[in-house]
């Protein structure tokens, strides 16, 4: 069996790292494994699998509104289209929004199996309103829509009607695996240390992150906060820092590739995002044995976190004083972080690649199309039931 993974880029990002897993372990199991990219591999931040070939399209540069984004959306669906033709995959699979609806495009009416999936939570992207209605139209053309989340799965059952639905959240990563680049973690000489980990983009809302741990530092000297991540919200971010006076207790360290080192050599991590799909890191967090802070936020931890039970989940979401309150009550109370740490790494079980990837299986051309129906009824069987 080929499966071909459509997807922008291979640059750093959740989707991008599920991408490459996902292949990997298919061709493992011996299936034909492809990925196509608009971006070329200069620009990747993980490597492709040994035995994965990949097809870049090169179609990536800006295109804008009107009939010029037109123009350059018929060109891939075009380019992808001849590739389709030409190498006959038996599954398409489409990562992300406009991954996907390319991908139902490109191969209206030919024999292959069409899969997209949403990674991030649909209201809360930014898209233009010929995407919003392309994806009207391309999801119900779709064998199915896979959302990381109920709660995204539902709302892709309410507003874009027909959808087949099937929840499938992301495997856990454990143990992790360094990458470049590989950075050392500095020794903490008998000080605490609460990480986070993500874009430097508002969605992650370091800015409020930032704005708590100031309220929390005079009353707790012995801790610092580490944000490992990079993006354009480096320079306001950093600003913020250093309008506080908090340079020396607070680090933006950039991308880091060897993530397990920092975890194990972490206290304690925290999640402020103003939305999530379904966290990466915070699956990983919980994997290490850490206890965890994380933003209710509309989707995604609280389909991870059992609240009080492996994790606290802050409410309300967007409140610094609420993220404080929240952190200050595990910063100081180290037999409740052991506590959360000893049921954290139940994630291991409950999100396993075993797991996952048999709900997977059941979308792919080998198995009856019957097993479709029922399925994201089912999620809830499957994963998290102790929630």
């Amino acid at each position: 069996m080929h499966i071909m993974i459509v997807i922008h880029s291979l640059r750093g990002g959740g989707a991008e790292r599920v991408a490459v897993d996902l292949s990997a372990y298919w061709q493992r199991l011996g299936y034909r494994v492809s990925l196509v990219t608009q971006m070329s591999d200069d620009t990747d931040a993980y490597p492709v699998p040994e035995g994965v070939q990949r097809y870049v399209m090169g179609t990536a540069h800006a295109s804008g509104g009107g009939w010029r984004g037109a123009l350059a959306n018929w060109q891939r669906v075009r380019k992808l289209r001849k590739l389709i033709k030409k190498h006959k995959p038996d599954c398409v699979l489409g990562m992300m929004t406009t991954a996907s609806v390319l991908a139902v495009m490109a191969a209206k009416g030919l024999d292959c199996r069409v899969i997209v999936t949403e990674h991030t939570h649909p209201p809360l992207q930014k898209l233009s309103e010929s995407w919003l209605k392309l994806r009207r139209w391309a999801y119900p053309r779709a064998h199915a829509v896979v959302a990381l989340t109920h709660g995204t799965g539902q709302w892709i059952q309410d507003h874009i009607p027909g959808s087949r639905v099937v929840v499938i959240p992301n495997a856990v990563n454990w143990p992790l695996k360094n990458q470049e680049p590989v950075v050392a973690v500095p020794a903490k000489n008998q000080r605490l240390r609460l990480v986070a980990v993500g874009r430097l983009h508002p969605v992650k809302g370091f800015d409020l992150l930032i704005q708590a741990f100031a309220q929390l530092a005079p009353y707790f000297p012995d801790w610092d906060l580490v944000i490992l991540g990079e993006g354009e919200e480096r320079t306001s971010l950093q600003q913020q820092i250093n309008e506080a006076d908090l340079t020396d207790r607070i680090q933006l360290i950039g991308r880091v590739g060897n993530m397990a080192d920092w975890y194990q050599q972490s206290d304690m991590y925290v999640l402020s995002s103003r939305a999530e799909g379904l966290s990466n890191t915070l699956l990983e967090a919980m994997a290490a044995g850490l206890p965890v802070v994380a933003a209710d936020c509309d989707t995604g931890p609280r389909e991870i976190i059992r609240d009080n039970i492996d994790g606290i989940l802050v409410n309300p979401p967007e409140d610094a004083e609420a993220l404080a309150a929240h952190l200050s009550d595990l910063m100081a109370r180290p037999l409740k972080r052991a506590v959360l740490a000893r049921r954290a790494i139940d994630v291991k079980d409950r999100f396993s690649v075993a797991l996952v990837m048999a709900q997977w299986e059941r979308l792919l051309p080998h198995a009856p199309d019957s097993n479709l129906t029922g399925i994201a009824s089912k999620q809830s069987d499957q994963v998290g039931t102790d929630q």
